[in-house]
């Protein structure tokens, strides 16, 4: 299943915020108040403040997990959902996980160093904190914008739209939209952008700068997770297919799978004439979906 780490991630967000909200339910209905609910939520947001950091270092992973609003968890899982399934099809789900963590954890930074750099902040910096998916799920979006920018997705009321053009959109809305509110969210959705971009530029050229978090994360799954042994199931030679067309003409999934492995290894220069082809069409083909 290509898109399982993007449905674990979906799950994860949504499952603590159902805990969070019923939560407050049961205390408020308690009369004991919402207060011990929102000190949980401040031991795993990102604090602004270094020395309140210092503390909660985990926070800087934790707080990605972590939505209070109704709308803005749905947000964020709506634009994850699209965009992580488009990213699985090209790249992978390991891949997808590591991009939303490694996302994420720019976004905190870029948010921890602008309140501690710009005098704007001076006044918040003592109790400002972080939470939500937002930046690892743009770091997402924006690393298959880079990677397929003329991938087209059909918006609501727009249309068919180019992935190129929805980053680009959205990187110049959150920069225009820093003086306007949630400037520190804004910021750490830059963070989020920008990681997302150099990963699939970096990864162009032949290099994953993620492999070594998606190894931890492999080792991990098989620590508390192992893998049971697969059956190997043998295909007769009278049911063979084309060796790089499914029936109905497309690509076939194994071609794409290994198309995208040497895009993995080699970066994407690598590839010939005909592979770019087969890729392209590929992504035609799913943009109709």
């Amino acid at each position: 299943m290509r898109a399982e780490g993007l449905f674990r991630i979906m799950v994860i967000n949504i499952a603590i915020f159902l805990i969070i909200g019923i939560a407050k339910v049961i205390f408020f209905l308690s009369g004991s108040g919402t207060d011990a609910i929102l000190n949980v939520i401040n031991y795993f947001s990102v604090k602004s403040n270094l020395s309140a950091l210092y503390q909660q270092p985990w926070s800087l992973i934790t707080y990605m997990f972590i939505h209070e609003n109704f709308l803005h968890i749905l947000f964020n899982m709506l634009v994850l959902y699209w965009t992580g399934k488009i990213f699985c099809e090209f790249l992978g789900s390991k891949k997808l996980v590591s991009v939303y963590i490694l996302g994420g954890l720019a976004g905190a930074l870029f948010y921890v160093a602008a309140y501690n750099v710009f005098p704007a902040f001076n006044q918040s910096l003592h109790f400002s904190q972080l939470i939500g998916a937002s930046a690892g799920v743009i770091a997402v979006l924006v690393a298959i914008a880079t990677m397929a920018p003329d991938y087209t997705m059909h918006l609501l009321l727009f249309g068919p739209v180019r992935l190129k053009y929805i980053a680009i959109f959205l990187v110049l809305l959150y920069v225009i939209s820093i003086p306007d509110g949630n400037a520190g969210g804004n910021i750490s959705h830059l963070g989020g952008a920008a990681f997302g971009f150099l990963y699939s530029r970096i990864l162009k050229s032949g290099t994953n700068i993620g492999s070594w978090l998606e190894k931890i994360l492999d080792t991990l799954q098989n620590l508390f997770f192992p893998s049971k042994g697969l059956k190997a199931v043998h295909r007769r030679s009278g049911s063979r297919r084309s060796a790089s067309k499914a029936f109905d003409g497309t690509p076939r999934q194994e071609i794409i799978d290994a198309i995208l492995d040497k895009i993995s290894r080699s970066g994407y220069s690598s590839l010939s004439k005909e592979e770019k082809e087969i890729l392209f069409k590929a992504s035609k083909n799913q943009s109709k979906d």
